[in-house]
């Protein structure tokens, strides 16, 4: 599957568990584990569905190429989800998978805040933060943690072979122990140090 096909799966399963957020949820604090650089206080839910919905307003303008000071450095900052978080969120989504399966050249180069990658690297950096927020995020608000298949194979596929290199420089935590004969959503929670949540494992 094309990285770009990857992050579409990814992105959609993430808005379908925000979709499920319960009006009365947006404002619970999140457990440690969600804890942001930018802020010195727990975060609430909707600080971290708005976290993600900059970082997915971002993907049309990087995929086409543009600096972030091409773009405007503070296009997207404050609150871009207004008064029907939702709906605005699914919005963002539908403008970051359509330029991505727009995009025709997996090797355009790309132009992060912090250095210059492909879009392939890229797609690898935010496929996996997507997939797995989406599992993350239905464990917090009480929905059944699923994710397809085809995606979970996907992002086994993009993060396995450069997890330890991702642990040392700490995009995940310790690797908690997975049985090899656990199911692959169990042993892809345990690379990225979550526990599994099939009872098999």
């Amino acid at each position: 599957m094309r990285e770009s096909d990857v992050f579409v799966l990814a992105d959609r399963t993430l808005n379908d568990v925000i979709q499920q957020i319960k009006d009365d949820q947006w404002t619970m604090t999140m457990p440690a584990s969600f804890a942001m650089r930018q802020t010195d206080h727990a975060p609430s839910l909707r600080e971290i569905v708005n976290y993600h919905a900059y970082d997915d307003a971002w993907v049309p303008d990087m995929l086409a190429g543009k600096t972030m000071d091409q773009a405007g450095r503070d296009k997207f900052d404050g609150d871009v989800l207004g008064d029907d978080p939702r709906t605005a969120f699914a919005s963002i989504v539908d403008l970051a998978c359509a330029a991505a399966t727009q995009l025709a050249d997996l090797g355009r180069i790309v132009h992060c805040s912090f250095g210059d990658y492909p879009a392939r690297e890229y797609f690898w950096q935010i496929n996996g933060f997507r997939g797995l927020r989406a599992h993350d995020l239905a464990l917090v608000i009480g929905v059944e943690p699923r994710l397809p298949d085809e995606l979970v194979r996907a992002l086994w596929e993009e993060i396995s072979p450069n997890a330890e290199e991702w642990l040392a420089i700490g995009v995940f935590p310790e690797a908690v122990p997975v049985p090899e004969s656990a199911p692959l959503l169990d042993r892809l929670l345990g690379i990225t140090g979550r526990p599994p949540t099939s009872p098999d494992s």
